[in-house]
């Protein structure tokens, strides 16, 4: 009789627990997710400075010859992200007798929103461009503003593609296309290599246009892909919150158009244009501050 009521005690026991498992695991999944949620809801962000060899954006060559300062700061709070970002050229160069209107040569504003869906992660913002002491003689260059949505997957190599749209001044589509991935040498440092390609459809010709063998603007519109870049940094993890990253990139053109293009822009100080560079190496150190 013993036997048969303990029998049917470990029968009840075990059921109980068996019955239980599902509410145990579905509780903590809900803790989980809760957690999750309550650090989505925490304001986030970072404090950085970038000092570089040079300023190369899409392709162009912004300095010349001088070290730049990029400080940026962002902020982080439930999928919305804030990010002001500056240049400040410690030497801006002087072709003859052209004189720059100031060192502090642009301020950029980022306003924008992602969310995750599984494996896809989808954003949108927009970005304006403060454009000042970019030319010689004091001449400041108009601003620009920029609407763009990024599409990306949480796969390895993690590859995105953004499509900016320009809707100020300078009237064109630019697209990239980049992958990346981390290589973990040690639990403080990091490898990171990186490459992008892009693609640029300019709307306007007297803003953008197409340039030919000479590096002479034509009266077509640039369409073709334009430039490409590979990167590597080595993210040292002093703390917890602060990084060291020392930089590399390599910029180059990724069509003929391309670099007629980019020679065009480029600031070497040479009556041809032709004669200008088309492809460039630069590199420095990233200070950042996670908060």
């Amino acid at each position: 009789m013993n036997r048969y009521i303990n029998k049917n005690i470990i029968i009840a026991l075990l059921t109980l627990m068996l019955t239980s498992m599902p509410i145990a695991a579905e509780a903590a999944e809900e803790s989980q997710s809760a957690g999750q949620k309550q650090q989505e809801d925490k304001l986030t962000g970072e404090v950085a400075a970038s000092v570089l060899s040079a300023y190369i954006w899409r392709g162009q060559e912004m300095t010349r010859d001088s070290v730049v300062i990029e400080p940026s700061f962002t902020a982080n709070y439930k999928g919305f992200t804030a990010t002001l970002w500056g240049n400040l050229d410690t030497r801006p160069y002087e072709a003859g007798d052209g004189r720059h209107s100031s060192t502090w040569s642009e301020t950029d504003f980022t306003l924008s929103y992602a969310h995750e869906f599984g494996p896809v992660k989808a954003g949108a913002g927009y970005i304006y461009y403060g454009l000042a002491g970019m030319t010689p003689h004091g001449m400041d260059l108009l601003d620009a503003e920029e609407l763009f949505v990024s599409l990306g997957l949480n796969t390895i190599l993690a590859p995105t593609l953004t499509v900016y749209k320009e809707i100020n001044h300078y009237h064109q589509w630019y697209a990239t296309l980049g992958v990346s991935h981390t290589f973990s040498l040690h639990e403080r440092v990091g490898l990171k290599l990186a490459a992008q390609a892009s693609y640029l459809k300019s709307e306007d010709a007297t803003t953008y246009p197409k340039f030919d063998s000479n590096s002479v603007a034509t009266m077509d519109k640039f369409n073709n892909f334009h430039d490409g870049v590979v990167a590597l940094s080595l993210p040292v993890a002093v703390t917890g919150n602060l990084t060291i990253t020392p930089t590399a990139s390599c910029v180059f053109p990724l069509s003929e158009d391309a670099k007629y293009e980019m020679r065009a822009r480029g600031l070497k100080g040479t009556a041809n244009p032709s004669d200008r560079d088309s492809s460039y190496l630069y590199g420095g150190v990233i200070l950042s501050f996670v908060f």
